[in-house]
């Protein structure tokens, strides 16, 4: 179930609106000379960028998808402009075409599916050997016995589940199927954009091949599309590498630093610390330490009031309230440092887990489940005459952390209260 949680409509978002408009583009009677130039050197140009950027970060897997993508549009591309040059398609059309049918959705799926391994050089050598090797043999038999390999590629093996509206060699349609399954299966066990990405990409495929010498514009509009959205998911994984803290989902400190330079002259900041959260990791381990975080981060994501959480740094978070005064956001603090005390963490032995799942039905409810409370301590500042910068807000914030800390934790302390009795003023102690 968690990771069924963790599929998002935002991973296909991107991908779903680059095929749309490649299918409106693809299905336009004519396009301006500039789109022309553009759809024919866009490819080339996606395999060099893309490939560099690819490298750069060690996705192997994008980069030959992209080299798979690239070379099927090549070869389909010097059939289409001879069909175009001379009004008749060339002798090798046929199989050039039920070749690149069978063998795009074959290597699609399987360097799609095909895992990243630490060894990034070997991992190369390896993906680079198996299109050496698929390519190579494809060829042979292409130039020592093209009749009987386009007789064997055309044959209907399947009558009873032909029909009229294939396009494509019979064969071709069960590759899909199964590069569908695989990466559905890879999505929903890891979702993330690029999955996604590669997933829409293929029902792009799927529809570019049997209109490649139908719709004008369909091969270079759809293999520049395919291309963009790889190249554009991994731009996107990057990115969330970069700003997206990987254990809780929160944004992180640079994303934190990019929105403190856009706040306006109002705004509110509160800096969250885990109680005792050494204890935790001491007494029940590391994992348990990180179950902890997620769990505060989970609400800490449901701040209401404008709010947005981030993840500071180890057990310490900060709420940023843009354009909102201290006392509308009070409640909501409240309400989020409530909902993480009355939250109940089921922690279990280790030692005796459940082999199976029915086991670990029986056992749920029963005494083998150990009940741990988290609680939260905030500071919180407000941008004054005396904190005019969003660092000097934060500074404060986190001076009012630490008095939080020493009136007994698991309160809110508001930067400047002087009388003890305010201290834990929407607290309660622990």
């Amino acid at each position: 179930m968690s990771h069924l949680a963790a599929v998002r409509l935002s991973h296909f978002l991107p991908s779903l609106l680059l095929l749309g408009g490649g299918l409106v583009a693809a299905g336009l009677p004519q396009l301006s000379e500039f789109f022309i130039s553009l759809f024919n050197v866009l490819p080339t140009l996606l395999l060099l960028l893309g490939g560099a950027f690819c490298l750069v970060y060690g996705r192997q897997r994008e980069l030959f998808l992209l080299l798979v993508l690239y070379l099927g549009y090549f070869f389909l591309d010097i059939q289409l402009d001879h069909y175009r040059a001379e009004g008749r398609v060339r002798s090798d059309a046929a199989l050039v075409f039920h070749l690149s049918s069978v063998l795009l959705p074959l290597l699609y799926g399987l360097y799609a599916a095909w895992q990243e391994r630490t060894h990034l050089l070997q991992d190369l050598v390896a993906r680079a050997a198996v299109l050496l090797a698929v390519g190579g043999v494809a060829l042979a038999l292409e130039r020592r016995y093209p009749e009987a390999l386009l007789q064997w590629l055309s044959v209907i093996r399947w009558p009873a589940l032909h029909g009229e509206w294939m396009s494509l060699v019979q064969f071709a349609y069960p590759l899909f199927g199964l590069a569908f399954i695989l990466l559905l299966v890879q999505y929903l066990r890891a979702p993330r954009p690029l999955h996604a990405a590669q997933l829409v990409g293929l029902f792009g495929l799927l529809w570019m091949l049997p209109n490649t010498f139908i719709v004008p514009h369909a091969l270079h509009v759809m293999s520049c599309l395919i291309m963009l959205m790889l190249v554009a998911a991994v731009a996107h994984e990057a990115y969330q590498m970069a700003f997206r803290d990987e254990l809780t989902g929160l944004p992180g400190r640079r994303a934190l630093n990019e929105r403190l330079q856009r706040l306006g002259r109002s705004y509110v900041i509160a800096m969250a610390d885990v109680d005792h959260f050494k204890r935790f990791n001491d007494t029940h381990g590391h994992e348990t330490g990180d179950q902890v975080l997620r769990l505060v981060a989970s609400q800490l994501r449901k701040i209401g009031g404008g709010g947005k959480a981030y993840r500071y740094g180890g057990e310490e978070f900060t709420l940023v309230f843009p354009g909102k005064t201290l006392e509308e956001c009070l409640p909501h603090l409240e309400q989020v440092r409530q909902a993480v005390e009355d939250y109940r963490l089921q922690l279990r032995d280790t030692v005796s887990r459940p082999r199976d799942d029915k086991q670990g039905r029986q056992r749920r409810g029963s005494a083998a489940a150990t009940q741990v409370a988290v609680t939260l301590s905030m500071g919180v500042a407000e941008r004054g005459a005396e904190q005019r910068s969003p660092e000097a807000v934060i500074k404060a914030a986190d001076q009012a952390l630490y008095g939080a800390k020493s009136a007994g934790r698991n309160c809110i302390r508001i930067h400047g209260q002087r009388h003890r009795g305010a201290v834990k003023l929407m607290g309660t102690g622990g």
